[in-house]
């Protein structure tokens, strides 16, 4: 066995200086790695030697890598080749766009834990429409509140928390608890920026699906990646025009479906004109409906054990799964169980038990529910009818009122704003506006977000979200959701399962 280092990600400055110290050469490319790989399937010769090869003659390797990836069809070998991206002064409405791509990986900047000074976007669509003036007075409106917010609730965090306050080195934690609830007044088109990780097959579907996009900030976004990368890689990110398919399908669907039920298109264009007097119908959580399920749920878990653990077929092992009485079924799941820890993920046999929810979310907690990427995630607009979430801590400080008023103020910009542009209004609305979500997780990946979201470190708005889906999953699946449960309180569900503790505790918060 022979195992090398064939690579790894450096900083660009320090490639650039690595450049600089060194004769010219054309091999500073991820596409030699590519087109060596390429040719592992039919060339007999070391992986390293291919390596050397494909970069002592780089213009080889990428007409190579053209032939290869889009005349053989042979996409993945473009996955070999990874980028990152800096993202700095993107609208929050933009990022929720790309973050909807499943196999990249990305960290925020979190409005948690970061002061906001009031920069946004002023997108091109409201320009272009002449009401900048209209968009930018309410921007000011709800960045002022913001900071009026902020001042009262960490007096109120600290004065609630005078124990953790009385420690100095507390107070960044207390000071992020009132600036997640003050955020909830700003808008979608607050600045933002991420780090963003992903290989050259993700990078092209990424340009050429934002090249379909009506808002024109996500179509920049697109571009600027497009360029950087041609520039570093050209032989491997090529099918970057938009398509029919991407640039007409959901709207040939919508027409379809008004067309098929007429109601809704009458219903949809009403929904905004009664949106301002919609913000008074506020809640501080979310709305969840279990809305689908896997029929016979915990049995079809236990024949996915019995099938794992025997020579059976899926169809025989689901006829004993059904046959054994509910103890023997929740001994079996038990015995699965009983070396699991807080860090643990479920069994893939997890997998074999679907559910999908409906649920109502403000934009912060979508901020949050979004990133669980291997779910299945269908969202509707952001919805002024549907209300907005008032944190309970902006409640105990008696900012209701001056909430209200500024999202009173934001229904009628947008409301404006609706009626001139096609595109675009939704950059006014704020992190407590609403939208409706259908989200469809296997049982394996609910246990990942309910350890997750429902510790005692989460924020509170996903965290609701996160008990009721566990309430609805546990009553139509008591077997499979056994141990579902925050990280925290792991040990405990442990405990009353079992009889004894788990070996390992979750870390103290």
């Amino acid at each position: 066995m022979k195992i090398i280092l064939a690579g790894y990600n450096l900083d660009s400055e320090v490639i650039e200086e690595l450049k600089k110290a060194s004769p010219p050469r054309e091999d500073v490319t991820p596409e030699t790695l590519s087109a060596s790989y390429a040719r592992i399937s039919r060339d007999p010769r070391p992986i390293n030697e291919l390596r050397r090869v494909a970069r002592e003659e780089v213009e080889r390797a990428r007409r190579s890598n053209r032939t290869i990836i889009f005349k053989m069809g042979h996409h993945s070998v473009a996955e070999h080749a990874v980028f990152n991206f800096d993202l700095i002064g993107v609208s929050r409405l933009a990022i929720e766009e790309i973050e909807k791509f499943r196999l990249c990986s990305y960290t925020e900047k979190s409005q948690r834990y970061i002061t906001l000074r009031g920069d946004y976007v002023l997108p091109e669509e409201v320009k272009q429409a002449g009401l900048s003036h209209v968009f930018c007075q309410t921007i000011k409106a709800q960045n002022n509140l913001y900071r009026q917010l902020y001042e009262k609730l960490r007096a109120y965090v600290f004065g609630q928390h005078p124990e953790l306050a009385a420690n100095p080195k507390k107070h960044s934690l207390l000071e992020g608890w009132a600036k997640e609830d003050a955020r909830y007044i700003v808008s979608l088109a607050t600045q933002g920026q991420l780090g963003m990780t992903l290989n050259a097959r993700n990078l092209e579907l990424l340009v050429r699906r934002f090249a379909a996009k009506k808002l024109a900030e996500v179509r920049e976004v697109g571009r600027q990646i497009y360029e950087l990368a041609h520039q570093v890689a050209p032989s491997i990110i090529l099918f970057t025009e938009p398509t029919d398919y991407d640039a007409l399908t959901y709207e040939a669907i919508k027409e379809k479906v008004e067309a098929l039920v007429p109601e809704l298109s009458s219903s949809s264009s009403s929904s905004s004109s009664s949106s301002s007097s919609s913000s008074s119908s506020s809640s501080s959580s979310s709305e969840v409906r279990l809305v689908d399920g896997s029929v016979d749920g915990d049995e079809k878990l236990v024949a996915a054990l019995i099938h794992r653990s025997s020579t059976l077929s899926y169809e025989e092992a689901l006829r004993r799964a059904r046959q054994l009485q509910q103890i023997a079924r929740e001994e079996l799941i038990k015995t699965a169980c009983q070396y699991m820890e807080f860090y643990d993920p479920a069994l893939r046999e997890w997998e074999m038990v679907d559910l999908t929810f409906e649920c109502v979310v403000s934009a912060t907690c979508f901020a949050q529910l979004k990133r669980h990427r291997m779910a299945t995630l269908l969202t509707q607009p952001y919805d002024p009818s549907l209300g907005v979430t008032i944190p309970p801590a902006v409640e105990a400080i008696d900012g209701r009122d001056d909430f209200l008023r500024v999202i009173e103020q934001t229904n009628e910009a947008y409301e404006q704003l609706a009626r001139e542009l096609e595109f675009g209004a939704e950059y006014i609305l704020t992190n407590a506006h609403r939208r409706r979500v259908l989200l469809k997780v296997n049982a394996r990946e609910l246990y990942h977000i309910s350890r997750l979201r429902e510790d005692a470190t989460a924020q509170w708005d996903i965290r609701q979200l996160a008990t009721q889906m566990r309430k609805l999953a546990a009553q139509h699946y008591p077997l499979t959701f056994l141990l579902l449960g925050g990280k925290d309180k792991f040990p405990e569900i442990y405990r009353q399962i079992y009889g004894r503790n788990p070996k390992f505790f979750p870390p103290s918060t």
